[in-house]
Formats: structure tokens, C-alpha cells, sequence
């Protein structure tokens, strides 16, 4: 564990220099520390930025921390955003300083993120079985009476792995049984008799401790709201029928956990239903794509469209590329590709044409591919493109369009750049 508090650990962030491994910055920034150049508050489309550039919008990413916030509240639920979606650890901070819970991560090199930036609380969505990062988990919670660590088990194999890595530890280590969300699905126990094996592995190690269930409902097959409640209200049966057998004896708290960012709606209203069981239960959300949402594949699934009175998250990320060529009337080509947008779920979306100073819609402009450094345009005859134009494109899907950018500019809505956001993939 390191011995750093957050704060030095994110001031170590701050003090790192800017260099060539920062794409998209302003080249005469080389040999600042980011607090140096946050500090000079440049902006983003006349202070020597390169393009491509992606940036974070600091009103909407505000925006989406508080409602996310106060959506859990209003819930009654315990909050654990998904840190894949940024491996941002300032961002992790601010999340938990918005009443998150703690993190949610997927795999081992996350936690170790985590962990030197000084998170309390990780819940590990994913079985544990690599025998090196057990025991490294293992000295943590021995040097750190305060961390908290939740993994996934979802096989008898699975339970004696871990078992067998763990040999010796001082302190067990929590683990859920990973309801699965159906055949075919993704990872998790496919059915409650089989639930009960796995939880009748773990109470025979002394080396873990069986703390609850989760799920993830977004892999329901042919997933609606009917079937994603109907697989939501399994998932609190086995914790019912876990708990009525003895299976959480000697617990202060019982972990129930789903949630991703598409039903999240459905989540609330079915941990609602959990009924008084033998300690109080910690219903934990897992949803990790607000904190910038998207303009594409999260902008149609997220459950505020379902529930408007709920609130609204809001597109946080544009990527800004410059117009390199316009060979023709109907074609054009800006200067940023797979290598810098998000891909596997929609191109990017043509938003805002930036020229001299003004900004205006990016009327009759589309992206119609990507290579690996140019973005494909079509352009019509109302198109106003030209070379050197900066064109401000939306992202679908967070998750890979935060992997892409090692550095990203904070910016306010006048272009100011007022942070950076540091990333570890």
C-alpha cells in the first residue's frame, strides 16, 4: 500500500511535466507541470493546442456527478461507479466525493490504480483466480485495516484457486457469488442450485468470507424491462434464500450489487423490494458511463429516457480534429481517427464547425469512416467545410474513447482549459 494520503498522491499528478506523451497539447508546454499549465488557464482554440484534442467539459461532467448523486440518494442506494469506464483517479475522487461508496474495477492492474491514489473501497466485478494478485491484495488488506475489497466467485473452481493463493492470509476476503443473467450470457452461475455450490466452496475455506450476491442485468438475453426485473428479482431471491439458510451468519451488512448504465431504473426499483433480511443490506450501484455519458449508444439506452422526471445526463466529451482536406464538393478529411475517437459501437458524430473565433453547427457534415489518422466526411451542398476549419465531434461509448487519451483537457464552456484529467490504462 502506498504510504502516500490521496492528496499527495493526486498533487504528484499535478506535478507531473507535460512532454510528448501528452497528445494534443500545446508543444511550448513542454517542461510544465500540469499545475503549471492548468494554472496559465489557456484556451483551447487559441492557446497552441494540437489537434486532434479531446475535451472534457467541466460544466456537464459537474453536472453529471451531482445528479448521478442525488439519483442514488433518492434511491436508497450505496453507490460504486464502474472505474474502467476512466481509470481517471482524480475523477475516482471526485466520485466519492460525490457519496460514492468506493470504486468498482475489473481487473488487477485497476486495483493497483486504485490503490496508490488511495481508494478505501473496491469492489472487484470479476472472479479473482491469478494467484500473484491475490496474495498482493491480500498484504493490502493486512497493511490497511481500513480497505475494503469485494471480489466476484462464480465457480467451485474458481473458490479452491483462490483458496489455495490465499493459503496463510491474516484476513479472509470477501466475495459475492456472481448470479449469472442467463445461457448464453456472459460471466456468473447459471442457476440457483449451482449458486449453492459455490457458496457451500466458500464456507469450507477459511480464507474467504461469502458477504453476498450481484449481477450485472445488462447481459439478460434479449434484454426489456420485463425480463431484466424478472432476473433482478432472482438475484434478491438467492440473497433471501442465502440468508435464510445461515449463509451470512456473523455479517454487519449483506452486499447486494447490479447495475450497469443501461438499467439502472430497474435496479432501483427492485432493490426497493429487498425485504428485511437479518442485518441490513448494502444495495450497491455499479454504473460507471455518466460521468461523461456520450452523444450515441449511451445517449439512446440510459434509463433517464424511461424516467424523465428523474433528470438528464449530459454529453461531457467532444474530440476536435482540423479539417486537412477537401478534395471535392462531397468529401473531406479531418485529422483524427481510430487512434483518437471511439469506434466499436458508432462513429463519431459531426457536431460544430470552429473558425475565427466562431462556432456554428456543422450543418451537412457526417462521418462516414475512420483510418487510423483521418475521419472520413461526407459534405453536402449546404456544408460549410473548409481546410484548416476545427471540426467538434461527439463520442459513443466512454469506455473507449478514455483509453485513447492519456491527458485530457478540462475545459469550461468559453474554451477555457482549466485541469487536466490523467488517465491509466
Amino acid at each position: 500500500m502506498t504510504a502516500d494520503s490521496p492528496a499527495e498522491a493526486l498533487a504528484r499528478l499535478a506535478a507531473e511535466r507535460v512532454d510528448h506523451r501528452f497528445k494534443g497539447l500545446p508543444p511550448d508546454a513542454d517542461g510544465h507541470t500540469v499545475a503549471e499549465l492548468a494554472a496559465e488557464r489557456r484556451n483551447l482554440f487559441t492557446g497552441g493546442f494540437a489537434t486532434p484534442v479531446l475535451a472534457l467539459s467541466a460544466e456537464r461532467l459537474e453536472h453529471n456527478l451531482a445528479l448521478m448523486e442525488t439519483y442514488a440518494t433518492r434511491h436508497g442506494l450505496a453507490f460504486a461507479p464502474h472505474g474502467k469506464t476512466t481509470m481517471a483517479p482524480q475523477l475516482f475522487h471526485r466520485q466519492i466525493e460525490r457519496g460514492a461508496w468506493g470504486i468498482t474495477l475489473a481487473v488487477p492492474h485497476q486495483v493497483r490504480v486504485a490503490r496508490a491514489f488511495g481508494i478505501r473501497r473496491v469492489f472487484l466485478a470479476n472472479e479473482l483466480v491469478d494467484p500473484a494478485a491475490l496474495r498482493w491484495i491480500s498484504r493490502e488488506l493486512d497493511a490497511d485495516p481500513g480497505f475494503r475489497f469485494i471480489c466476484y466467485v462464480d465457480s467451485v473452481r474458481g473458490a479452491e484457486l483462490m483458496d489455495a493463493a490465499l493459503r496463510g492470509a491474516s484476513r479472509p476476503l470477501d466475495v459475492v457469488v456472481e448470479f449469472g443473467a442467463g445461457e448464453g450470457a456472459r460471466t456468473g452461475v447459471r442457476t440457483e442450485a449451482e449458486c449453492a455450490a459455490v457458496a457451500d466452496a466458500v464456507a469450507g475455506t477459511r480464507t474467504l468470507r461469502l458477504v453476498g450476491v450481484a449481477g450485472y442485468e445488462g447481459e439478460v438475453p434479449r434484454a426489456d424491462p420485463e425480463r431484466v426485473h424478472a432476473w433482478l428479482r432472482r438475484l434478491v431471491g438467492l440473497a433471501v434464500d442465502f440468508d435464510k439458510a445461515g449463509r451470512f451468519a456473523g455479517l454487519d451488512e449483506i452486499v447486494v450489487s447490479a447495475g450497469g448504465s443501461a438499467w439502472f431504473d430497474a435496479v432501483a426499483d427492485v432493490f426497493a423490494e429487498i425485504p428485511e433480511l437479518s442485518v441490513p443490506v448494502l444495495k450497491l450501484l455499479r454504473s460507471g458511463a455518466y460521468v461523461s455519458h456520450d452523444d450515441g449508444h449511451y445517449r439512446k439506452v440510459t434509463p433517464f429516457n424511461r424516467v424523465p422526471e428523474e433528470g438528464a445526463l449530459e454529453p461531457a466529451f467532444r474530440l476536435w480534429a482540423q479539417v486537412v482536406s477537401r478534395p471535392s464538393a462531397e468529401q473531406a478529411f479531418a485529422n483524427a481517427g481510430k487512434r483518437d475517437a471511439a469506434y466499436d459501437l458508432d462513429l463519431p458524430f459531426a457536431q460544430v464547425v470552429h473558425r475565427d473565433g466562431a462556432e456554428r453547427p456543422a450543418t451537412g457534415v457526417s462521418v462516414t469512416g475512420l483510418s487510423d489518422q483521418h475521419a472520413w466526411l461526407r459534405t453536402s451542398e449546404d456544408a460549410d467545410l473548409e481546410v484548416g476549419d476545427w471540426l467538434g465531434m461527439g463520442l459513443s461509448h466512454p469506455c473507449t474513447s478514455f483509453d485513447k487519451w492519456p491527458l485530457i483537457p478540462l475545459v469550461e464552456a468559453d474554451g477555457t482549459v482549466v485541469d487536466y484529467i490523467r488517465t491509466f490504462f
